[in-house]
């Protein structure tokens, strides 16, 4: 990664314009080209430097469901469970935690009753108990992760 990938991913984490040419307008911005920008973009993917690119929707608010999963898996299957667990599409981010429940990820699904179906999918398929935490109420931090 080079300064201009940093600049990239920085300039990136605080939105992205809604315009007929997007990209243009940030590879203006950025100092380089559109072509440029967007191959960047596909090698910082095609690397896992950047886990994914693209729109942050609000699922309770397009009809959908979200909710905060936790599981607890023994420490020989953590990479078979991720598998499993990420093949899910409703699947946005999944992340180990040093702590009983070891893998948390967030479920945003098409439906509310959809979180349920998944749920139960994973747990057919891991054999482990998924905790379910819905959220109680909802805060806006903006966090933003500076490279």
């Amino acid at each position: 990664m080079d300064d201009l990938d940093r600049h990239i991913i920085n300039e990136l984490q605080g939105g992205f314009p809604v315009c007929e040419s997007p990209f243009a307008e940030v590879a203006s911005k950025l100092g380089t080209s559109e072509e440029d920008l967007i191959n960047r973009l596909e090698v910082l993917l095609d690397d896992g430097l950047l886990s994914r690119f693209g729109p942050m929707y609000h699922a309770e608010r397009l009809g959908g469901g979200l909710t905060l999963a936790a599981i607890a898996v023994p420490d020989e299957r953590f990479d078979e469970v991720t598998g499993l667990v990420n093949d899910h599409m409703e699947v946005a981010h999944n992340y180990a935690r040093d702590h009983k429940l070891n893998m948390w990820f967030v479920l945003a699904t098409e439906t509310p009753e959809r979180i349920s179906e998944v749920i139960a999918e994973i747990e057919s398929e891991t054999g482990l108990d998924v905790v379910n935490m819905p959220k109680q109420e909802e805060y806006y931090i903006g966090l933003r992760l500076a490279v």
